[in-house]
C-alpha cells in the first residue's frame, strides 16, 4: 500500500464516507462492500475509490455484492475506475466520472496571484449565484460553489464576479475544494488565483485540501498549485 505521506489521511477519509467496515486492504487488493448508505456514490449506485495502489467498492445490497464480486477478480484496480474497462463486464448502464483524486500539504503548495485583487464574500452571498447562473448548469453542479461551508474567494471584472472558489468541511478534517469560472473569463488564471485563496485558507486551519476533477482544465489548475492525483472515483448504475 502507498506510503505517500498524504495518502494515509485520504485513505481515512473515503474509509468513513464508505461505511462502517469499509477500509483499504494490501497493495493490489478491492475490498467489496454492502453499503446501501455510502458516500461514495449517489444512492442505489455501486461506488469505486482507487487510492495507493488498491480500491474500495461499495454496493446496494448482496445481489449487486455478487454480482461485482464475480466480475471483478482479474482487473487490475487501475480498470476500477475505468468505465469502458466494467462495462465489459458488468451491466452498466450509467456512470459518474472518473474523477481523479488530488491533495497537497503545506510544504508542497504553490500559493499564486494574479492581477486582480481576490475578495472574500458569505458563501450565500447572491454573486456567486449570478456567477453560477452564467456558468450554466452543467459548470455549476460540477463545482458545487452552493455546498461551500468556507468564505468565498473571489474576482470581479467590472463589479460582476468572474471567478469563485472555497472548501465544503467534509469528514477527518478535510477541505473539498470548489472553483467555478465565467466562460468568458477563463484561460487567463483566475481560477488559479481563488482557488490558491481558498486552499491557503484551508491548510491555515489546519485541514487537508481535496480537489476532485473532471475536466483537464481543473486538473492542470490543481496541478499548478501543487496538488498531486494520489487516485480517482467512479460512481456506476449497474441495470
Amino acid at each position: 500500500m502507498s506510503t505517500h505521506p498524504l495518502a494515509h489521511r485520504a485513505r481515512e477519509l473515503w474509509e468513513e464516507l464508505a461505511g462502517p467496515a469499509g477500509s483499504f486492504t494490501p497493495e493490489g487488493a478491492v475490498t467489496v462492500l454492502v453499503s446501501p448508505e455510502s458516500g461514495l456514490c449517489p444512492s442505489g449506485w455501486v461506488g469505486v475509490v482507487a487510492l495507493g495502489g488498491s480500491a474500495i467498492v461499495t454496493v446496494p445490497n448482496e445481489q449487486s455484492a455478487a454480482t461485482v464480486r464475480a466480475a471483478l477478480p482479474g482487473l487490475p484496480v487501475e480498470a476500477l475506475v475505468d468505465p469502458a474497462s466494467l462495462r465489459g463486464v458488468l451491466p452498466v448502464t450509467g456512470t459518474l466520472g472518473p474523477a481523479t483524486l488530488a491533495y497537497v500539504s503545506p510544504e508542497r503548495f504553490r500559493p499564486t496571484t494574479g492581477p486582480s485583487p481576490v475578495e472574500r464574500l458569505p458563501a450565500g452571498h447572491p454573486a456567486l449565484r449570478a456567477l453560477e447562473a452564467a456558468a450554466g448548469q452543467d459548470d455549476s453542479a460540477e463545482a458545487s460553489l452552493d455546498e461551500i461551508t468556507s468564505p468565498a474567494f473571489v474576482v470581479r471584472a467590472h463589479d460582476r464576479v468572474v471567478a469563485a472558489a472555497g472548501y465544503r468541511d467534509w469528514p477527518r478534517r478535510t477541505a473539498h475544494v470548489s472553483v467555478l469560472t465565467a466562460p468568458e473569463a477563463r484561460g487567463r488564471g483566475l481560477a488559479r488565483s481563488v482557488a490558491s485563496a481558498a486552499v491557503a485558507h484551508a491548510l491555515a486551519a489546519g485541514l487537508l485540501p481535496q480537489w476532485r476533477a473532471r475536466p483537464p482544465a481543473s486538473r492542470r489548475v490543481a496541478a499548478a498549485l501543487g496538488f498531486e492525483e494520489l487516485g480517482a472515483q467512479l460512481s456506476l448504475e449497474l441495470g
